[in-house]
């Protein structure tokens, strides 16, 4: 039976809703598709095209016609994927024009807003397995953490923009995109090449465009199968890690710091600022609550054992 057209429309809003992010430095796509509940889903998707495209070219010389891919292509959950990437991909052409100039305007503001949704999705991995923490678990996440800490207070570099640096600039930004906590626009922030891949879009610079797309390709193809078997795997554990450079990666979110990113203390409109806060916190509250009630269950507490959104069941078992 085919989905009904509003199931497309919200699946391009959640894309929609991830390129946003993309646009904005110190915000993950991958927090976004986490919070949305695609994640999963847009991984798996991912790393069947990309198997999909290695099978059709080593099928090539041997005349197969590529059916090996085509059995693949046929795992992906298109009714998905598709709306996600035409979403993500219109709100990322619309973010670059309209959004990030307001976050370079208002900085204090708009940080104030993501630091609040990120805070408050921290809640999505830390229950997504459904398995009680241990204390290794803990001091994994605080490692992590700590590690996100230190990546995010690097000072902005100024790298030049040759294809070659403009392609691994763009195989790193994929990984991003994908990692929950760490921004892949953020990482271009770092190596300076936030302002000329935003410019590169506006104003259609192909060949930087097709150079930096190159490198999301080959960096996708490489990256993704990796977190898809961590998932697949070791899935309670990946997702202890994505806590944890989530938690560090708040440090680029913080409202006061100044051009080298060093941590400033509250100071001008602290009330606004912290209500601000406080209302991208509610907006992912509010979205959970209503993918659970949408769901038809509660929400379930971290510490039940062998129950969680995204724990995997094994196939060709079902649970009570």
């Amino acid at each position: 039976m085919a989905k009904p057209s509003g199931h497309h429309v919200f699946n391009a809003f959640r894309g929609a809703l991830i390129g946003t992010a993309e646009a904005v430095p110190g915000v993950s796509g991958g927090t976004v598709a986490l919070i949305t509940g695609v994640y999963e889903k847009l991984i798996g998707g991912a790393g069947h095209v990309t198997s999909a495209l290695r099978l059709a070219v080593s099928d090539l010389p041997r005349g197969r016609g590529g059916a090996r891919a085509k059995a693949e292509l046929r795992n992906v959950d298109w009714s998905v994927l598709v709306p996600l990437l035409v979403g993500m991909a219109a709100a990322l052409v619309l973010a670059a024009k309209l959004i990030a100039p307001v976050v370079e305007e208002h900085p204090q503001f708009a940080y104030a807003t993501f630091f609040g949704l990120v805070l408050a999705s921290l809640w999505v991995p830390y229950s997504g397995s459904g398995q009680r923490w241990t204390a290794g678990n803990y001091v994994l996440c605080l490692v992590f953490a700590v590690g996100a800490f230190t990546l995010t207070g690097l000072p902005p570099g100024n790298m030049p923009t040759n294809p070659v640096v403009v392609a691994l600039s763009g195989s790193i930004a994929i990984c991003a995109l994908v990692l929950p906590g760490i921004s892949g626009s953020f990482l271009l922030l770092t190596m300076g090449l936030y302002e000329p891949t935003i410019d590169a879009v506006n104003e259609r610079d192909f060949g930087y465009v097709g150079a930096f797309a190159l490198g999301c390709v080959v960096g996708l193809a490489l990256f993704v199968k990796l977190l898809k078997w961590l998932l697949e795997n070791y899935h309670h554990m990946t997702l202890v890690v994505m806590t944890g450079l989530m938690a560090g990666s708040l440090r680029a979110l913080w409202p006061w710091q100044d051009d080298d990113r060093n941590l400033l203390s509250p100071s001008g409109s602290v009330g606004l600022t912290f209500g601000l806060v406080a209302l991208g916190a509610a907006v992912v509250i509010a979205v959970l609550v209503w993918e659970h009630r949408a769901q038809g269950k509660p929400p379930e507490p971290p510490t039940t054992p062998k129950r969680g959104r995204h724990a995997r069941v094994p196939s060709g078992s079902r649970q009570d």
